[in-house]
This record gives structure tokens, sequence and C-alpha cells, in this order.
């Protein structure tokens, strides 16, 4: 490991027990930033309604650290959106934001267009398939952003159980984005957990970054802030077990295909070869190829977006 990230994981990781509420909530009374909490979820309705109301329970009705609370639904077929709205959150349609531009499928294109529905100084993403959610999960990411002016970017970072077995990071982690990070952004091999979806950054930062439309959101996040903003204004917050439903093998590849277009592309800003991936399933002939395209657009960084201007002028 480089001495720079030795130097970085005793300065910029942290316990959500290094910052008390308290002194989370002074700080936010002092400098007078905003914080917003956003979900992107699509068929969540079995966990939803629970993320929403112990966020509303605890940081906005108990102490005033949320200001506001959104879940862009990006297409649900259940009944998420109700579920969210009867739990205290403002439900948002992914298809309403930003209407001249069509929406594609993926969740790097909700959280791109939730800053147009959201205001602010501060936003927090927090994935909507969480269960036994505790609200460290906010004040323990958004904590850093608040105390410390130095600091942009904050990811959870967290166990994971499966099977049985606590586990540090999640298979697509291990398998892909951590070999990809240490071969070739190798300031950012102390992130314990660089494709979680809890984390928080200020919105001038957010606002200068491009966003792929997939799964590919968290890695190319962390390389484009690390190259803007370096390594030290990025941090990592211990918030302790994060537990919520596994994806399939086949699922994971995909994911895994994403993440790896998304880091071709910050090392070449060139073109894919070939932006699909061929996966085999067993059928009543044998093995069947499954062919499923990966995503390679990305979204342009939001502050060159007329209406986002536009809103911020009025």
């Amino acid at each position: 490991m480089l001495e720079e990230v030795e130097r970085w994981l005793t300065t910029r990781s942290w316990s959500v027990a290094d910052r008390p509420l308290h002194q989370i909530l002074a700080a936010k009374q002092r400098t007078g930033q905003t914080v917003s909490v956003v979900l992107p979820a699509l068929n969540e309705e079995e966990t939803v309604g629970d993320i929403v109301a112990v966020v509303r329970r605890d940081l906005m009705e108990r102490v005033p650290l949320v200001d506001e609370l959104v879940v862009v639904d990006s297409g649900s077929t259940d009944r998420t959106s109700e579920v969210a709205a009867r739990a205290g959150a403002r439900v948002v349609h992914r298809d309403t934001i930003l209407p001249r531009l069509p929406a594609v499928p993926g969740k790097g294109e909700v959280l791109w267009r939730s800053l147009l529905v959201t205001g602010g100084d501060i936003v927090c993403f927090i994935d909507a398939d969480l269960r036994e959610f505790s609200s460290d999960f906010v004040s323990g990411i958004v904590g850093p952003l608040l105390t410390d002016p130095d600091v942009d970017l904050v990811k959870a970072m967290y166990d994971r159980p499966l099977g049985g077995s606590a586990g540090q990071g999640g298979r697509v982690t291990e398998l892909m984005a951590r070999p990809l990070l240490n071969m070739h952004w190798p300031r950012l091999a102390g992130f314990v957990q660089p494709l979680g979806g809890e984390y928080a950054a200020r919105r001038t930062l957010l606002e200068q970054l491009p966003f792929p439309v997939g799964y590919g959101v968290e890695l190319g996040m962390l390389v484009d802030a690390l190259h803007l903003v370096g390594l030290d204004a990025l941090a990592q917050v211990d918030v302790g077990v994060r537990r919520h439903r596994h994806q399939d093998g086949q699922a994971l590849g995909r994911m895994a295909a994403a993440i790896y277009r998304t880091a071709q592309l910050r090392l070449a800003r060139g073109h894919l070869i070939r932006p699909a991936l061929t996966q085999f399933e067993r059928g009543e002939e044998g093995f069947e190829p499954r062919t499923y395209s990966v995503d390679t657009e990305e979204r342009p960084p939001m502050a060159e977006i007329a209406e986002y201007a536009e809103r911020k002028v009025a």
C-alpha cells in the first residue's frame, strides 16, 4: 500500500462514534448547511418504507439534521411509491425530472436526475433495499462534511454478511472493483466499500461530475472525485453492518461488466470494442447464450445542464 494511503487511513477513516450527534448538529447550525437524503428505488416496497420512517423519526423529527427526504422512483411496478410516501418521503418519478431528455434505465441515471429535485448543500445517497436500517448510516457519512470543510465526499464502510459470514466487501467489489482500483488508481486502495451505495457529498462536487448511468456510477464517482479534488478531500466512516438482498451470480456478472466499462473509459477515454456481455443459462437443449448490452452512456456534469443553471439563478 502506498505511504500516502496509509497516512490517509489514519486521517480520513473514522467511526460513526467519532462525531456524536450533538457535535454534528452544532456544526450544521453554525455553518447553515442543508442536507438532502435521496433514496433511488426500483421495486423496493418491502424495505423503502422502514428506511424512510427511521430517517424521518431520528433525523427530522427528533433532531433537525435532515432538511429533505426524497425517494426517486425509477419505474417501479410494485407499491414502492405509495409505501415511501406513506412513510413520509417526497416521492418523485424519474421520468418527470428533466423530461426533455428521455430517461434510460440505471441507478446512476436516477442519482444524476436527483440533483435537479433536491436543494441541499450536502446530498446523501442511501440504497433502498437495506434491512435493519440505522440512521447512523446517514449521520455517520454526513457528519464529516458538516464538521470538516476540507472534506467533499464520504463513503460508508461496513461489514456485509453473506451466508453467515461477516465479510468486508461484496463479491463484485472483491473480484472486480478492488483489483481495478489497486492496479490503476492505487491512491483509492484504502476504501473498504468503494462500490457501496451509501455516501454523501457536497453539491458543489456532485454537480461537476459525470454520472455513468448504470452500476458503474460509484466507481466512476470515486475516480473522478480523486482527480477533481484530491485524496484528502475524500473520506470513509465505519457505520457497522449493512444487510440487504443479494443478487444472483449472473446479475453480478452484468454489474462487473458495467464497472469494468466505467474503468476502461477512465483509463483510455476511448471506445469500447464490444460493449456487450454474453452469459449462459442451461435450457432444454443445453447451455443457451444470453447477450446483454453493457451501459456505455454517461450523463454530463449537472453544472452543464441549462435547467439546472436556471434553477440555481432563480
